[in-house]
């Protein structure tokens, strides 16, 4: 018998196509209901239970109670990275099905990528940081440097807290639209958090859309357009 880790058994779970298009809808970062992921996935309650019932118990899904309803999100940000891999892996290799890059303009511009921004505007960031050496490294392979320290203490991001999480500071994200990098990590996390703060941004309800406000994109463009 073979020995360690069995990734036939994830690839069996994520690659079937209900349980994938359940998968992606929390890509979102919310909680969804099973009726919510039914109908994301085309199936009855019925067969939407069988399926949160395999990935709950995989581990790739959590459960929350509130009230009369059970919410379903992805169980922690190493399952939103390895499904943003397997995303950017099927659009490198044309493993599209639709054309490439979302539909909807608004999608590509600037959208959630689980917890953190992704689309033209999150690429246009992570390429900005990089070319004034706030990012350095190459690759995977990337770190925040002084001077990108310095950035986030400028935007009132304290860096300190984010240091001592499990998950890595900065890492890129393969933008499966852009086809480019945008950064992820708990300082992804923290700087779209702060867009939200700042007022800057708000996520479209119902959508992993993120809307920039006129002001808080002229904003964003002084920082990170150069």
């Amino acid at each position: 018998m073979k020995e360690g880790p069995d990734i036939a058994l994830l690839g069996n779970l994520i690659g079937d196509p209900a349980r994938a298009n359940m998968l992606l809808a929390l890509m979102s970062g919310k909680a969804l209901t099973a009726s919510e992921l039914a109908a994301e996935a085309g199936i009855t309650s019925q067969t939407a239970s069988s399926h949160l019932g395999k990935l709950e118990g995989s581990g790739l899904l959590t459960q929350r109670k509130q009230g009369r309803h059970r919410y379903y999100a992805l169980s922690g940000p190493d399952v939103g990275h390895l499904l943003e891999t397997m995303m950017g892996l099927a659009a490198r290799q044309g493993h599209l099905r639709t054309r490439t890059g979302p539909r909807d303009e608004a999608m590509r511009k600037a959208r959630v990528c689980y917890n953190h921004l992704a689309g033209d505007m999150g690429v246009m960031m992570f390429d900005s940081l990089l070319r004034r050496g706030a990012l350095e490294g190459d690759g995977e392979d990337i770190h925040l440097s002084a001077s990108g320290r310095d950035l986030a203490s400028q935007l009132g991001i304290d860096i300190a807290p984010l240091t001592r999480q499990r998950r890595p500071l900065c890492r890129s994200c393969l933008d499966w639209s852009a086809r480019k990098s945008h950064l992820a990590g708990s300082l992804g996390t923290a700087l779209l958090d702060r867009f939200y703060s700042l007022g800057w941004a708000s996520r479209q309800k119902g959508s992993r859309v993120v809307i920039f406000s006129p002001e808080g994109e002229r904003h964003f463009l002084k920082l990170f357009k150069d």
